[in-house]
């Protein structure tokens, strides 16, 4: 039975504003688009946090999160040495085995976080980072050695393109697209894609409580009928999403 284990903190560094990297020492499993939950608390807030895989390697693992809330504002305060309860990994990721000729990996704000290992394990493609930004821009230097281009925006014009990042994404030159972010970004990249016969697959950022299919606070709406992201995705092909956005 899947149960929480106690690790230890190594690292927990600022990345960017209110945008942190936690690494946890230790032995772990995971695919890309997969999540493990967190918690760094006794009794309160009652809710462990969902947290998408950032990178892992033998002996660490990585989550990018950023402070919005009283359980990542205690993430934020744990320093090298402190304890952390994991469960995962989660849910199922991204699959890349069937993937060929050019993607596309399109990120809007804090869904940058899955795509950095998601790109480390896309091998044998042709690969490019499409990543939009409030205003400051984080990580993207990151993919230099896994992506042949990133292009990127902010908002409010700091870097790179000013606007949207689908104002530059085309997904019409794509065998595949791999999206994570806003719901109301990632409806619009799968309306392009649909519209040009693209296949694309989406990882839902749902709230959850238990993590593991339970407690259905995490539904998604279908056209099979509701889903749980936590169970059932958090990634699903685009073309079966209904959006609220």
């Amino acid at each position: 039975m899947i149960s929480y284990h106690k690790y230890s903190v190594c690292e927990n560094e600022i990345v960017s504003k209110g945008i942190y990297k936690l690494s946890v020492k230790g032995s772990f499993e995971g695919k890309p688009g997969q999540f493990y939950m967190l918690r760094a608390w006794g009794t309160e807030p009652i809710l462990s946090r969902p947290i998408s895989i950032h990178d892992k390697i033998k002996d660490k693992i990585s989550f990018l999160y950023e402070v919005k809330g009283r359980g990542t504002v205690q993430f934020s305060s744990l320093d090298t040495g402190d304890e952390i309860e994991l469960l995962g990994p989660l849910g199922n990721g991204f699959d890349l085995s069937g993937l060929k000729g050019k993607v596309a990996l399109v990120a809007g704000g804090i869904g940058v976080a899955p795509m950095f290992y998601t790109a480390k394990e896309l091998k044998g493609v042709s690969l490019d980072l499409y990543a939009g930004f409030r205003d400051d821009t984080y990580i993207i230097e990151d993919f230099r050695k896994y992506v042949d281009s990133i292009k990127f925006s902010t908002d409010t014009g700091k870097s790179g393109h000013k606007g949207f990042i689908t104002d530059i994404f085309d997904p019409s030159v794509y065998s595949s697209v791999l999206c994570c972010g806003p719901e109301i970004m990632m409806k619009k990249v799968v309306e392009m894609c649909n519209a040009g016969d693209v296949p694309v697959y989406i990882s839902m950022e749902k709230h959850m409580a238990c993590g593991i299919g339970a407690c259905l606070v995490c539904a998604c709406k279908t056209r099979e009928g509701n889903k749980r992201a936590c169970k059932d995705g958090p990634v699903f092909n685009g073309k079966d999403v209904l959006f609220d956005a």
